[in-house]
């Protein structure tokens, strides 16, 4: 066990990072005209910023600036409070969601060593006080563009079924667990599902888990 945990620390450790390195390296040169387009239709449908950045927290609980494209408007009632997601979120950026292309932006956040290609989605600062003991653990590695729960039901499952997942690949971080998420990433895409929970048009806020959180993916 202990050298099973030693591997995947190795290879989460430098193994990992270079192949994120080169692959977002190469994304970027291939697909330089996709963030273009996308930054153009953003700002004529959705208004400027055309990126969304946002405190994450990520490897051992570092903060960092996480970038998007922005999928709202800034619409507010009369007393100038924000809409509900519901109604910010337009057709469009309800597609860009759908299909993951908000994200692209992230691919500068691994080049930065920030975030990787594959980890546990990087979540809320204000999350961080209502983690149990076991839960924390989704911090041990870096935080990702897809993951393990993500391509086990995305915003369909509840909080503590996400987290169960990302802290079992946190424990078992390995290029076969990777390389298995990277391509079950491209069948959740197509199908496009997950998008929602069932009460929201993303995903409730988490307010805390009232038992030990332990929950089985299986």
């Amino acid at each position: 066990m202990a050298q099973a945990v030693h591997k995947a620390n190795f290879y989460e450790r430098c193994v990992k990072r270079v192949l994120d390195f080169i692959i977002a390296f190469a994304f970027i040169l291939l697909f330089w005209w996709l963030y273009a387009i996308l930054a153009i239709l953003v700002r004529v449908k959705l208004g400027t910023p055309v990126l969304f950045t946002q405190e994450r927290p990520g490897k051992g609980e570092h903060i960092f600036k996480m970038y998007k494209f922005r999928t709202m408007t800034d619409e507010c009632d009369e007393s100038g409070e924000l809409l509900p997601d519901e109604v910010r979120l337009t057709k469009f950026g309800r597609s860009l969601r759908s299909t993951s292309l908000d994200e692209l932006p992230e691919v500068f956040n691994i080049l930065k060593g920030d975030m990787s290609l594959i980890g546990p989605r990087p979540l809320l600062v204000k999350y961080l006080p209502l983690y149990n003991e076991e839960q924390r653990h989704r911090h041990d590695v870096r935080p990702g563009m897809t993951g393990w729960a993500q391509v086990n039901g995305r915003n369909a499952i509840c909080w503590e079924q996400k987290f169960a997942y990302d802290v079992e690949y946190a424990r078992n971080c390995t290029f076969t667990m990777d390389l298995k998420v990277f391509l079950t990433t491209f069948k959740v895409l197509f199908s496009r599902s997950g998008i929602s929970s069932g009460t929201s048009a993303t995903m409730e806020a988490f307010t805390g888990t009232p038992s030990d959180g332990k929950v089985e993916t299986r």
